[in-house]
């Protein structure tokens, strides 16, 4: 066997036992508009006693609600998009339905992958590669977990060449959490490419949502 080839089959190696250790990881849940139940009755119940305008603690996430997470985010330096994620909970008071490691390793494996495909676009751009992930975690045409997404083959050209393994910033954390707490740039795309280094045709067939830095986004 030459070098090469051992080093290929060293590369899958890797990758495939790092992928063990995340496969069961999913998406955090999110209360957001829309959305019941108890977590819901806990956030309207800490939002009315710190004076919020939550006349009903009802479980139901309506535009009381909605209102009045936006206010919150808003007055403590959170992402505004009505969405209660991790950060927003935990400012609020409410403990996350999904497991502190569980959200925190979804964190590092979506930080990795705007890591190796975003590095020096806009911060916004950078978001939009990992909403873009989570919105295929969603879709039924790709796997639901980060990690099947981020690992299923041929999806990211990052994974193989190299780019996998460049020194994480900062940024990409950042990126990372606010993509998992629901801002989405992308406007709801599970693609992206850069016209100017693609070469496949059949993604210009696909309705474009939003271009950001040098990334076209589109579902």
């Amino acid at each position: 066997m030459n070098k090469r080839n051992f080093f290929i089959l060293f590369s899958i190696a890797i990758l495939l036992l790092v992928s063990s250790n995340f496969n069961q990881q999913s998406v955090p849940t999110l209360s957001r508009y829309g959305s019941r139940g108890e977590e819901v009755r806990q956030i309207q119940s800490k939002l009315k006693s710190y004076d919020y305008k939550i006349t009903k603690v009802d479980g139901i996430f309506g535009v009381e609600t909605l209102n009045a997470v936006r206010q919150f985010q808003r007055n403590n330096g959170l992402t505004v998009d009505g969405i209660a994620g991790p950060a927003t909970l935990a400012k609020i008071g409410v403990r996350t339905s999904a497991p502190a490691s569980s959200y925190e390793n979804n964190v590092q494996l979506l930080a990795r992958i705007i890591n190796a495909e975003a590095r020096g676009e806009p911060f916004s751009g950078q978001v939009a590669v990992g909403a873009v992930v989570l919105n295929r975690v969603k879709h039924p045409s790709f796997p639901n977990t980060i990690a099947g997404v981020i690992y299923q083959p041929g999806a990211f050209t990052a994974i193989t060449d190299g780019q996998w393994n460049s020194q994480m910033t900062d940024t990409a954390y950042r990126a990372a959490r606010n993509a998992l707490n629901g801002w989405d740039p992308s406007y709801g795309a599970i693609y992206y490419y850069n016209p100017a280094k693609t070469t496949n045709k059949w993604i210009y067939s696909r309705p474009v949502t939003v271009r950001i830095g040098l990334h076209v986004f589109a579902k």
